[in-house]
């Protein structure tokens, strides 16, 4: 009895980060990354009508070259990007086939569904639209990819049995994470008898470059094994599990993941002890979530440099480098023409479609300078401190004195402009104590010395 997949090996090619030329998807390095995928026996290959330049390039790198039986080619329907009508809706899908050439689709998708997002596949009718799709032969198989909670994703199966699977974000730092919930996800959509395809896998990159105190669990394990190595293999000996996407951007990445996923057969019980203990090492560290996918980018009316912003805070907790965050912030935004954090104008708008469900206002108020009233050793860093521990000797004090400069007044807060502090000392303020290498006293004779960001 054949199943949705069989033949499909556990490695596809995502296509979202292709290599690039200046702005351009560079067509050349694409086909050759195409080629060795190929030659390998893998055969997956997912794309978006919402990711830019990347169904042209498919079509010149692979469906123009390749026999049409020979792989199988995924794309989504973004019914809530810049669709009024059911009419922009649909034609989503025909831009699709005629951008792609590929003549008819193998896995259709509905793309990101959950929250604010579903009403739209509702409102333009899109589930009967793709089923009609499916009868005339040019959708093979239908699903939707989706970052919600169990609860919504539950309320869709039910409502929608006739999906045929589900893709989710599914990687070692976000198994138990309560903003993503990849396992309880995983496990309602295995309740209901659906394959899982996994996007995500090494989280934008994060845990290819993760921080040093999870990347030293890891290599004591295997020095030998890739940081990406050990975030793709956790998705793929999920069962169920249909294929798992990488984001692969150039051809060593692509070696590298061919290398361990030609012949994977599993894990072994001490290989998912050290994924446990590297995910619990990871939750300790205070990190953005953010994986550059730039949905927010496509909605921002100020056209705000956010992925760059965040990217660049994430260097400062991990490695304490105001310079090098500095300069990284001023070439991925101000040097990319996007508006820096302090430009926000809080509609709200990114965090709608935000697959990681940042709270991305808040987080832009944190990366904006800090107020006046800061001392300069604090406004040096901007916002990037967050929370401020004091020295051991005010530890003591009660809570309500512990009382710094801050640039938004919230609930709690003692005067304008004040933000209540505490001391923390819980494994997740040790864990990026430990990983930023912070630490270092403001300078001496402040009033602040001695405080430390945690």
């Amino acid at each position: 009895m054949t199943h949705l997949g069989e033949g499909i090996k556990k490695l596809g090619f995502g296509l979202m980060r292709l290599p690039k030329d200046g702005d351009a998807i560079d067509i050349e390095r694409t086909k050759r990354m195409v080629d060795r995928f190929l030659a390998e026996g893998f055969t997956y290959f997912d794309t978006a009508w919402a990711y830019p330049g990347s169904e042209d390039a498919i079509r010149e790198a692979l469906v123009e070259r390749c026999p049409r039986e020979k792989f199988q080619l995924a794309t989504k329907n973004a019914a809530w990007l810049e669709c009024k009508t059911r009419e922009d809706a649909v034609a989503q899908f025909e831009t699709s086939l005629r951008r792609t050439g590929a003549g008819y689709i193998d896995f259709y998708l509905l793309h990101n569904l959950g929250e604010g997002r579903t009403h739209f596949f509702d409102d333009f009718d899109m589930w009967r639209f793709v089923q009609e799709k499916k009868k005339e032969g040019l959708i093979r198989h239908v699903g939707f990819s989706f970052h919600s909670t169990p609860e919504e994703l539950e309320e869709i199966l039910k409502a929608h049995p006739e999906m045929e699977f589900v893709q989710l974000q599914i990687n070692y730092g976000d198994w138990e994470n309560p903003a993503i919930q990849s396992r309880a996800c995983y496990d309602m959509a295995r309740k209901y008898g659906k394959p899982v395809i996994v996007m995500e896998p090494v989280k934008g990159g994060m845990l290819a470059t993760p921080p040093e105190s999870v990347a030293e669990i890891l290599r004591r394990a295997d020095a030998g094994a890739s940081m990406a190595s050990w975030a793709i293999r956790f998705a793929a000996d999920l069962d169920g599990v249909l294929t798992v996407l990488s984001g692969m951007s150039d051809l060593a990445q692509m070696e590298d993941n061919l290398s361990f996923m030609k012949g994977f057969t599993g894990l072994s019980d001490a290989e998912r002890r050290t994924l446990e203990e590297a995910r619990k090492e990871l939750a300790c560290i205070p990190l953005i979530p953010c994986t550059t996918c730039n949905y927010c980018a496509k909605v921002c009316p100020v056209e705000v440099g956010i992925s760059g912003t965040f990217t660049a805070m994430n260097a400062l907790t991990l490695y304490g480098d105001l310079t090098a965050a500095k300069h990284q912030e001023s070439w991925l935004v101000g040097g990319h023409g996007r508006k820096r954090a302090a430009e926000c104008i809080r509609c709200g708008r990114c965090e709608q479609v935000c697959p990681q469900h940042i709270a991305i206002r808040d987080e832009l108020v944190r990366a904006a300078p800090a107020s006046r009233k800061a001392p300069p050793s604090l406004q040096a860093f901007g916002s990037f401190g967050g929370v401020w521990e004091p020295p051991i000797s005010k530890r003591e004090l009660p809570v309500s004195t512990w009382n710094i400069p801050f640039p938004e007044r919230r609930e709690g807060d003692v005067g304008m402009g004040l933000r209540r502090c505490r001391c923390v000392s819980s494994p997740r303020a040790e864990g990026a104590r430990r990983a930023s290498g912070w630490g270092r006293s403001i300078r001496e004779g402040s009033p602040w010395a001695g405080w430390r960001p945690v």
